[in-house]
């Protein structure tokens, strides 16, 4: 178990006499079901040939994240005297609804104001075919084969069509730029990777 660590800071954000909650993931439908199963479901995959190390982690991380027990900050606002345990995050990319959501958030916010500011930008999804993608789960450097194929291809697309918009000599006057995101899981959590792409 990590041990408390005590750290005292002013709060700026919230409202006189207003008292934020703690976060309770464990009071959520979606971690009741995934406590209650997940080693049953271990234990089955197992007798099957098991789960990616990746897939372990990423369900063992969630179900202890926020949890107090695993360790925590105890902050004290020095104006009023009020303190708050916060629990530590998981901060994984694929499965807790919490970290992922702040992630994707942050991540929208930098895209939108410091990557794409005043450009036109469509996304593109790369579904394979199952076989495909299970090999992707396990095999890094064809993961990054394919991405790769996927990528010029779809530059190569839209150079193609600037060149005949915009009426350039040639492709290489269209210049393109993009930016993936690995999507290694489905609603139903089965192995899924797949690709989503600004361009």
């Amino acid at each position: 178990m990590s041990a408390p660590v005590s750290a005292v800071a002013h709060s700026h954000h919230t409202a006189p006499g207003a008292r934020s909650e703690r976060r309770r993931p464990e009071e959520t439908v979606l971690y009741q079901v995934v406590e209650s199963y997940w080693p049953r479901f271990l234990e089955k995959a197992e007798e099957a040939g098991g789960l990616p190390k990746f897939v372990r982690k990423e369900i063992e991380e969630y179900l202890d994240c926020g949890q107090l027990e695993k360790g925590f900050l105890r902050l004290a606002c020095l104006s009023c005297g009020h303190e708050r345990l916060v629990a530590f995050s998981c901060k994984r990319r694929g499965f807790c609804p919490s970290c992922l959501g702040r992630r994707m958030t942050d991540t929208a916010v930098h895209l939108a104001e410091k990557v794409f500011p005043g450009e036109m930008v469509r996304q593109w999804v790369c579904s394979l075919p199952w076989r495909l993608r299970y090999l992707l789960g396990y095999d890094r450097a064809l993961c990054s084969e394919v991405l790769a194929a996927f990528t010029l291809e779809v530059q190569r697309s839209l150079k193609h069509r600037a060149k005949k918009v915009f009426a350039f000599a040639s492709m290489s006057d269209a210049h393109t730029g993009g930016i993936t995101f690995i999507q290694r899981f489905d609603s139903a959590l089965r192995l899924n990777v797949h690709f989503h792409s600004l361009f």
